[in-house]
């Protein structure tokens, strides 16, 4: 049956009498699904332990090793609010297998990259891929499970990202150490060749989905160059400084390029982005939330890890396998939080994983110079990463609550781009701090290992503020204990052309 919503022609299916989830199609379809955003995720962090290798193999000085990361949050971040909306309006499963095909070509040039320009194109082409390909695959989940079934889904595919961020650590030290850097981005092949394969077995086909009146390509310049001057102006602020000209200029720019967006999307008869999906209850403060949840989440695994390796003296495999118990705390939370949402709602769910991950990445940043990993850092891991999968699976399932299904694809941009906004800004501002204090400690003659030691503990230490000032914001956020009524599809009727 077709419904017309905002122009656009889309066919939906009666919804299933029980749960699709029960059914063995129902759980490859979240098998397929999750395996997206493992991919996206852990492909921000697994590069990371490669990073000292890929130095010395290609010649990379310092300040252009950090391109190889840097690459990728840019094209990632600026273009995932164009790719969600675009999965809307051209169809969803053709975004999927567009963006995976991209990621999966972009990984084999950057495994077999002989320099350096070669691998910085590539991340660029995979962050690209990424942005297509992760908003679809969580609009199609949020789209195809109802009810139980949708918070079931939304929290293992919380857990998986969650988990992602570890194991890409994890597999980046195995990798690299055990069969060389190349490796970190040739195990993406095998993944992306069975997403493609069962997107085209298992996923239904784009039907009838087209837009009258054009596409809104202004809108769409204008907002990609605001998310892209954004996140590369964050990433490069620690070396340029907060007060460089070349950092407030950035930053104002990306403000001026929003602000036009803006006054754009209101004037367009047809909109890239309605901003009418902001007048959902608690939408916007489920990605606030995100953002400086994730500014402190993602800074504790890049500080955690250095004090692993340039402090406690651990190996590129042996930092990887320290946090296979903080995957493990991540899955209970997300397992717990997905259990608890019945009963409780999201809010709850959200604030109580906020305050409980600040507890532990505070504990974190009482770090000793000669501390050791069970003494000092696996009590701690564990309880935070706990923390990380009730929130990380509250905020998921509360952000997409109550979204029509014609716009399911810009909110899960809008959430995943909160993501990538908040590890860009966290990133940014902490590396300053922990720099900062590691240079005071430094002119105050402390050694090398109390001063980097000193930096990671101011670090961390903000790291857990942030996360209680994420608890705060998330009081703002919908309480959904299941599908909204506003999640409900519009008056169906006959549309007044054949569907594409």
């Amino acid at each position: 049956m077709s419904r017309v919503v905002n122009s656009a022609v889309i066919t939906t299916a009666a919804p299933p009498a029980g749960s699709f989830l029960a059914t063995a199609r129902g759980r490859v379809t979240l098998a397929l699904l999750c395996a997206v955003t493992f991919l996206d995720v852990a492909d921000g962090a697994i590069v990371n332990v490669a990073l000292p290798t890929i130095r010395a193999h290609l010649g990379f000085s310092v300040s252009n090793l950090q391109w190889v990361v840097s690459g990728y949050l840019i094209t990632y971040g600026g273009f995932l609010l164009l790719g969600g909306r675009a999965g809307d309006l051209l169809g969803r499963r053709r975004l999927l297998l567009a963006g995976t095909t991209l990621f999966a070509a972009s990984s084999l040039a950057c495994g077999l990259a002989g320099n350096q320009g070669l691998l910085v194109g590539g991340r660029l082409a995979q962050g690209l891929g990424a942005a297509l390909m992760s908003p679809a695959a969580l609009s199609i989940l949020t789209t195809t499970f109802q009810g139980s079934d949708r918070h079931k889904a939304l929290g293992v595919w919380a857990g998986i990202s969650g988990l992602a961020s570890a194991a890409g650590v994890f597999f980046g030290g195995v990798l690299t150490e055990e069969f060389g850097w190349r490796w970190v981005f040739f195990v993406n092949l095998p993944v992306c060749a069975l997403v493609l394969s069962g997107a085209l077995r298992i996923l239904p086909a784009d039907q009838g989905q087209r837009r009258r009146g054009g596409f809104d390509v202004l809108g769409a310049v204008l907002v990609t160059g605001s998310m892209s001057l954004l996140i590369y102006t964050l990433v490069k602020a620690p070396d340029a400084g907060w007060s460089a000209g070349r950092t407030v200029g950035g930053l104002a720019g990306a403000a001026a390029l929003m602000a036009a967006f803006g006054v754009n999307e209101l004037r367009c008869a047809q909109p890239l982005i309605p901003f009418s999906i902001f007048r959902i209850k608690g939408l916007a403060a489920a990605d606030a939330t995100q953002v400086i949840a994730w500014a402190g989440f993602y800074s504790m695994f890049f500080f955690v890890t250095l004090y692993l390796q340039n402090v406690l003296g651990f190996s590129q495999l042996q930092a990887g396998l320290s946090y296979v118990p903080v995957s493990v705390g991540i899955g209970f939370g997300s397992t717990l939080a997905t259990k608890a949402f019945v009963r409780t709602g999201t809010r709850p769910i959200i604030v109580s994983g906020a305050l409980l991950a600040a507890g532990g990445i505070l504990w974190l940043s009482r770090i000793p110079v000669h501390g050791t990993y069970l003494g000092n850092l696996l009590g701690p891991l564990v309880v935070m990463g706990v923390g990380l999968g009730v929130l990380y699976a509250g905020v998921q399932t509360a952000a997409n609550a109550g979204v029509p299904e014609d716009q399911a694809g810009l909110a899960a941009a809008l959430i995943t781009t909160s993501f990538q906004l908040g590890s860009a800004l966290g990133l940014a501002a902490f590396s300053g701090i922990a720099t900062s204090r590691t240079s005071h400690l430094l002119a105050a003659h402390a050694s090398p290992l109390e001063a980097l030691t000193g930096g990671f503990q101011r670090a961390l230490l903000v790291s857990a503020l942030c996360l209680v000032a994420a608890a705060a914001i998330a009081l703002r956020a919908a309480n959904t204990r299941g599908d909204s009524a506003s999640a409900e599809p519009a008056q169906q009727v006959e549309p007044s052309y054949e569907p594409a």
